[in-house]
């Protein structure tokens, strides 16, 4: 049976919901940290002939109390600033004025931010690891072909700063990729060079390599040399926890085996955690989007970080101009149309930036202050097991917000607190229902958990149903799995390598 394409046309009334453009601008600041938010208005001020700020020295530390006040008030400009915008005006109209053709809508301008992964972004310094490592090989002296081989061996190493290559593969790689004809012995004489590099440990072959080479950095003493034993002789004790038979085997007793248990869990397992990622990014510096202050009476205030961010207003020389040619629009010829146009939408697009940045800090308060509503305790003692479960849900309902307006405030946003700087999915904390139904905090079963832990008899540790019954005695009735789970998230090593 022959088939055939027929095309044909219906009409269907489909309900749609679309953001508008002013919408899509006050998402886009809304997730913005602060940093990333000076650079958009910076550069919104700079595409804008219609929008104007205050002068930074004019302009009035931004509080969460003052959020009612009208930043397009008022002027703040001198007359060199004045006449330099309208000259800028003036230049617009006028090349505006022999065009035939209708200027094309702007979009908005600011910064290009894509829906990413704002943690990921660093500010201020980004020296990298290899950068770091490469300045110390520059004053190491060193011949044209062992600083090659320097380059490759930095290039070669893992996040944590060990060399996880074997020096047959470096050699093989380095002769068919860069024609360097090196012998492994080459290699290893070039590697012990690049081992005395800091951070002490930088690449070590082995875990075992890396706490020997910061070992060998300290001073020689009875100490230095313990530590070199345990790690040298009982490698596979120490990483079993087996330290009543490091001491029997070493003959040390239980005071000193204790001492040196202390000063080598001192040392640094990842040396290259120091220096940054190796990626080309460094320890990301944080400027807080909020100052928490907790008085000694228990009261929480909280202000939202102005930075570098002033006070935006429109300018009146385009907004008189967009009044003048209202009034007279009916005697305009094409050119002052034309005119009129550019001015107005510069106009609407000023006024609609400066909308959006209100409403980022409307919003932003809402936030801030049901999260302190939730978690006040916290925010008084600085105890992470008073954190009250929470989730966006809970913010969203308190402010009357979508869950995705409150999950976008809480991306990349950080708060400075009495206790530190923590981000704001930090105050988010999910529960579990224990068996009497109360939903429980996570963090305080965790911290109950840790109490438990290390309050035990470390000759005869408990294992995991012994923790469930004792988390159950203590009001807090887990299953024997969801405490294994727990244990394995905290780092908690299993009873038998607890014990010591």
């Amino acid at each position: 049976m022959s088939q055939r394409l027929i095309q044909s046309q219906e009409q269907k009334l489909v309900q749609q919901q679309r953001l508008t453009q002013q919408q899509m601008l006050q998402v886009k600041l809304l997730e913005m940290p602060l940093a990333e938010l000076e650079e958009s208005v910076r550069t919104e001020l700079d595409d804008n002939p219609a929008l104007e700020a205050l002068p930074n020295e004019e302009a009035p530390d931004y509080e969460a109390a003052d959020m009612a006040a009208d930043p397009t008030e008022g002027d703040g400009l001198d007359d060199y600033e004045r006449e330099e915008r309208q000259d800028a005006l003036d230049a617009a109209l006028q090349r505006l004025g022999g065009d035939d053709e209708m200027p094309e809508p702007t979009s908005y301008g600011g910064q290009g931010t894509q829906n990413a992964d704002y943690e990921e972004i660093t500010y201020g310094n980004t020296t990298s690891f290899y950068d770091t490592l490469r300045q110390q090989m520059a004053e190491t002296e060193l011949t044209d072909e062992e600083r090659e081989v320097m380059e490759y061996l930095i290039g070669s190493l893992d996040s944590d700063g060990l060399l996880r290559k074997n020096l047959g593969d470096l050699s093989d790689e380095l002769a068919v990729q860069y024609y360097i004809n090196v012998s492994e012995e080459e290699i290893g004489k070039v590697l012990r060079v690049l081992q005395g590099f800091d951070p002490a440990g930088i690449g070590a072959r082995s875990l075992q390599e890396c706490l020997l080479l910061q070992i060998d950095r300290r001073e020689p003493s009875t100490l230095h040399t313990m530590m070199k034993r345990v790690i040298s002789e009982c490698f596979d004790d120490f990483m079993n926890n087996r330290w009543s038979r490091i001491a029997k085997q070493l003959d040390m007793s239980d005071e000193a085996i204790a001492i040196v248990r202390q000063e080598i869990l001192k040392l640094n397992p990842k040396p290259g955690s120091s220096l940054g990622e190796t990626e080309g990014r460094s320890i990301q510096q944080i400027t807080p989007d909020f100052i928490v202050d907790t008085a000694d009476d228990g009261t929480v205030t909280f202000t939202i970080t102005r930075g570098h961010v002033p006070d935006l207003f429109v300018s009146p020389e385009f907004a008189d101009l967009v009044d003048e040619y209202q009034r007279n629009r009916d005697n305009m010829n094409r050119q002052q149309k034309e005119a009129l146009l550019y001015a107005r939408e510069k106009v609407e697009r000023a006024k609609g930036y400066i909308e959006a940045v209100k409403q980022r800090r409307r919003t932003l308060y809402a936030t801030m202050k049901a999260i302190i509503d939730m978690q006040k305790k916290y925010f008084q003692d600085g105890d992470e097991s008073d954190l009250q479960p929470m989730v966006l849900k809970d913010i969203a309902e308190r402010t009357g917000l979508d869950i995705s307006t409150v999950s976008r405030v809480c991306n990349a946003k950080y708060a400075q607190t009495r206790w530190g700087t923590f981000r704001l999915r930090h105050f988010f904390n999910e529960g579990v229902r224990t068996g009497d139904g109360v939903a429980t905090s996570i963090r305080l079963l965790k911290s109950t958990l840790q109490d438990i832990v290390k309050g035990e008899d470390k000759h005869r540790p408990m294992n995991d149903d012994e923790l469930a019954a004792e988390m159950k005695r203590r009001g807090y009735p887990i299953a024997r799995r969801t405490v294994s789970k727990y244990r394995l998230q905290l780092g908690i090593p299993s009873a038998r390598l607890r014990r010591e």
